[in-house]
């Protein structure tokens, strides 16, 4: 089959599961529930700001949903990563295992601390980092000492790990849990993606010491701009909430602060709305499943490779993935879909790859490179 044809039986296909579209979306948010009740309630309160009875229930919803102990509300999920590392400890100057195919606010989060980003390669069949890459450097490059685990080639301590579950696809986080705990790293997930995924019937995030969400306007659970925190450490949540609310130490009217903090509540508006779309997760999810299972079989049948779940795992399939030959094929698609009325996007660039750290340590990333000059994301929206 010529690629045009194929090309275009698969945008063709597309539009058919978005009939009211002329333009199809990648990944457009849904209001069907009640989000503007919460909202106009969340207004007539006149608690709008970092403090309201939605913002307690979203944390509350957060704990039911993952099954942590412990939920805090952050006003997004960049800032929910930055807030996870500096519980987790990492200071100035240490080094922070990541992989390199990942979005940018990984890195970044890193980078806000002072932290050196270390990056690492994935696994071709979750997109998230590989427990084999992961375990080799520690090997080839790491001591333990009393205080914790040195890289010996720059005498820098390894003080934390930060794998992230890819378009929901959990990676292999049992086993990536395994290792930092022999080698004394703390686990933070990245979640931001994967809110509804589960790896061995446990809800991903739950799997280190603190995982962290996001509900970004294009995520499968959107209250505009919004992120979470989850631990089952009852210090953390604490200290979580402390920091995230300027320091401030309780009083009536005073105003104390007891260190440095920061202005990362979630706003009580933007709670309001969280809980509408939280309280419509399974729905979402089940439709999107369903999308997912409709690609796999039509790709089947195209000879186009469609990123699925583990066998262990059930994925929320917030971006849908196709890997193509090579990366001509992959431009070749992109430039079609997109001209004809279908969104598509390839991955990522490398993190490595961007100034800001290409200086940073990596291993040889062969599967990273690999899937970035083939992957593409197709439209992956709610179907109303």
């Amino acid at each position: 089959m010529e690629l045009t044809d194929k090309f275009k039986k698969t945008t063709e296909f597309i539009k058919a599961k978005y009939p009211e579209k002329n333009f199809v979306g990648l990944h457009e948010p849904v209001f069907i529930g009640n989000e503007r009740e919460y909202v106009l309630d969340a207004i007539d309160s006149t608690f709008v700001s970092s403090v309201g009875a939605y913002v307690n229930r979203f944390e509350e919803m957060m704990t039911q949903i993952t099954g942590a102990k412990y939920a805090v509300a952050i006003v997004n999920g960049t800032n929910a990563l930055h807030m996870g590392l500096i519980l987790a400890g990492v200071q100035r100057e240490d080094e922070v295992l990541s992989q390199a195919l990942t979005f940018i606010a990984t890195a970044n989060a890193i980078s806000y601390i002072g932290a050196i980003p270390v990056f690492l390669d994935v696994d071709k069949d979750t997109l998230g980092m590989s427990p084999v890459a992961l375990k080799l450097f520690l090997e080839e490059n790491a001591e333990k000492r009393q205080d914790g685990t040195y890289n010996k080639s720059t005498g820098k301590k390894i003080a934390a790990c930060v794998p992230m579950h890819t378009f929901g696809f959990p990676c292999r986080i049992d086993e990536i849990a395994a290792i930092c705990e022999e080698w004394n790293i703390y686990l933070v997930e990245d979640a931001a993606e994967s809110l509804g995924s589960y790896y061995k019937d446990k809800h991903t995030g739950v799997f280190g010491g603190i995982g962290v969400f996001s509900f970004n306007g294009n995520k499968t659970v959107t209250c505009g701009g919004g992120g979470a925190l989850i631990t089952n450490d009852e210090a953390i949540a604490k200290r979580a909430k402390h920091l995230t609310t300027q320091a401030k130490v309780p009083h009536k009217w005073e105003f104390v602060h007891d260190e440095i903090g920061y202005n990362y509540r979630m706003p009580n508006l933007n709670a309001a709305l969280a809980c509408a779309q939280l309280e419509q997760l399974e729905h979402f999810i089940e439709n999107k499943r369903g999308l997912a299972a409709a690609y796999k079989a039509f790709f089947e049948m195209q000879d186009i490779k469609f990123v699925i779940e583990l066998p262990e795992a059930k994925a929320n399939y917030w971006l849908n993935a196709l890997l193509f030959n090579d990366r001509e094929e992959r431009d070749t698609f992109l430039t079609y879909s997109n001209e004809t009325g279908v969104m598509t996007r390839p991955i990522w660039e490398l993190m490595n790859r961007l100034k800001m750290f290409q200086y940073c340590q990596t291993d040889e990333l062969t599967n990273s490179v690999w899937i970035a000059e083939r992957l593409v994301n197709i439209p992956s929206g709610f179907r109303v």
